[in-house]
């Protein structure tokens, strides 16, 4: 059977952990511009979805889709592919082409116009490699018990955090002179995501040593939180890693509005974190959401005010809110930004201290 994987730049870390999957069962998804040969797979988010959905309907070959979109609007999706992969595909995806392959039932996981039923187990890391021939980042942890209302990771792989092992890890990372890493945390590595296990990232860091080996840790594609960062932590990264940034979300400058977002830390956290990190010698690159819909204007001008300083630290990273389906804020609007948040924002943008995109976006949504 000849299995196609549509090829989108921001699915890239998808193909590489499905392709390997996959080819564990005999199924090479060879990449395509276009549907083609019997199946053809699709990873979709929700600002590309509607780039894709014309030529699905169209496709004339079987369409598998999934990602994060198809997860969370499996329905809606389904009455457009052949098959829905929801949640996690490693296990699903190649047992998926099986069926299709073989005529047998349909696994768990899996949505249809007919049916669906639901995924009964999660999936173990080790059993699956990080990429194989098509190469990508390493994830190294899935899984997030922090309930941020704006976003879709625990919604779709759960709240308790899942690792892979060091052996693993370090495995992987022999085939790259760079190593980066996809976690929604890393100094969370080896925990439960609410109590830091130091001395197991520490285990990780040290056995990733290796002569001509780069370790970027905590900087893209994954960053940290900032309640996470301690001397002790950024020691760590110093002692170990290449990376002179350290990537982490402070999303508002406005305790009523981290609390609504269920963020789990404060503005004085976020401070802290950025002091701490100065004072390591490494740069801070700091996120923030703006246009939230539970924001106020006041909540906007502490905003404004807490972007302001992080810029006179480090780096500032700044996207719109939004609303992502499957996520407690689905369907609200982003917030108007006032205009002298919107201003600080471009003046900071031209003077090299700020990128990403504060533009409404959802307009791109279907």
């Amino acid at each position: 059977m000849d299995v196609c994987w549509r090829y989108i730049p921001a699915a890239r870390n998808s193909y590489a952990a499905l392709y390997a999957a996959c080819e564990k069962e005999g199924f090479v998804l060879r990449p395509v511009d276009t549907p083609q040969g019997d199946v053809t797979c699709y990873s979709l988010n929700s600002l590309n979805a509607h780039q894709y959905i014309p030529e699905m309907k169209r496709a004339p070959c079987i369409t598998i889709a999934g990602g994060p979109h198809a997860t969370a609007c499996y329905a809606e999706i389904a009455s457009i592919a052949d098959y829905v992969v929801v949640g996690e595909g490693e296990y699903t995806l190649p047992a998926l082409l099986a069926s299709i392959e073989n005529g047998s039932p349909l696994p768990r996981g899996v949505a249809t116009r007919e049916s669906y039923s639901c995924a009964d187990t999660c999936v173990r890391l080790d059993a699956f490699p990080a990429f194989s021939r098509m190469k990508g980042y390493i994830e190294i942890s899935r899984g997030c018990p922090h309930a941020c209302t704006y976003c879709q990771t625990p919604r779709i792989f759960g709240p308790a955090m899942r690792h892979r092992s060091i052996d693993a890890i370090v495995g992987a990372a022999r085939k790259f002179r760079d190593a980066r890493f996809v976690t929604p945390n890393a100094l969370a590595y080896g925990s439960d995501g609410i109590h830091p296990r130091l001395d197991k990232v520490r285990s990780l860091l040290s056995a990733l040593r290796y002569p001509g080996q780069k370790i970027w840790f905590g900087t893209f594609p994954s960053e940290v939180r900032p309640e996470w960062i301690t001397e002790e932590a950024l020691d760590l990264v110093t002692t170990y890693c290449s990376n002179r940034r350290l990537h982490f979300g402070a999303q508002s400058g406005s305790n009523r509005v981290l609390s609504m977002l269920q963020r789990g830390h404060t503005v004085e956290d976020a401070e802290r974190a950025i002091d701490l990190i100065v004072d390591a010698g490494l740069t801070p690159v700091v996120d923030f959401i703006v246009g939230l819909p539970c924001e106020t204007e006041e909540d906007q001008e502490m905003t404004a005010a807490f972007i302001r300083w992080t810029a006179s630290r480090g780096q500032v990273h700044v996207h719109r809110f939004i609303p992502l389906p499957g996520t407690p804020l689905a369907g609200l609007p982003p917030r108007p930004l006032i205009p002298g948040l919107e201003s600080l924002l471009g003046n900071l943008a031209l003077k090299g201290k700020l990128t990403g995109t504060w533009r409404d976006r959802t307009k791109s949504f279907f």
